[in-house]
């Protein structure tokens, strides 16, 4: 690497780090191509970003961030999946992680709050914003959908009652 393509690299890695909801470091120990390649794809999946980076580079970067704390897990071959979701990387990477023994969790962070493996994995364990909302909506509309059920019922026993009268009538 040039210098100009490490710049450009301290500077992707710092734009990672300043909008990013949380980031997870592993370190990979051996993984296949089609290893990797399933991981990234679930990772993308997920809504997050998954970045191998030299750790010189990845000091730079993280430094001035929110994830200043995160410098001393730069060591080895380590990775950096971040995501704006706070949940989305953790939870990918964890689930990934269940499946194969060649990547390790070695920490991750939630903006200035470092998080060890068993705090990553409890991220994980959280349900996304998206599950979020959704129950936020559930419970909004459930007090809705419960007046218009009443609101009809006394219409529904009058027809009931008035099919009644008509059979017996009948």
């Amino acid at each position: 690497m040039d210098r100009s393509q490490k710049a450009d690299s301290v500077a992707f890695l710092n734009g990672v780090f300043g909008e990013a909801g949380a980031v997870v470091i592993t370190r990979n120990l051996g993984m296949t191509v089609a290893q990797s390649t399933a991981l990234r794809t679930k990772i993308r999946e997920a809504g997050a970003t998954y970045k191998v980076a030299k750790n010189s580079l990845a000091k730079l970067a993280v430094a001035g961030t929110d994830y200043e704390g995160l410098g001393d897990f730069f060591t080895g071959p380590t990775a950096i999946a971040a995501s704006v979701d706070p949940v989305a990387a953790a939870k990918a990477v964890v689930e990934f992680a269940k499946t194969t023994d060649k990547i390790e969790i070695v920490g991750g962070a939630m903006g200035s709050q470092v998080l060890n493996e068993a705090g990553v994995k409890a991220l994980a364990s959280m349900p996304s914003l998206d599950e979020l909302r959704g129950t936020l909506i559930g419970l909004i509309q459930a007090p809705a959908t419960k007046i218009a059920q009443l609101t009809t019922a006394p219409a529904a026993k009058l027809a009931r009652v008035f099919g009644a009268y008509a059979k017996e009538a009948a």
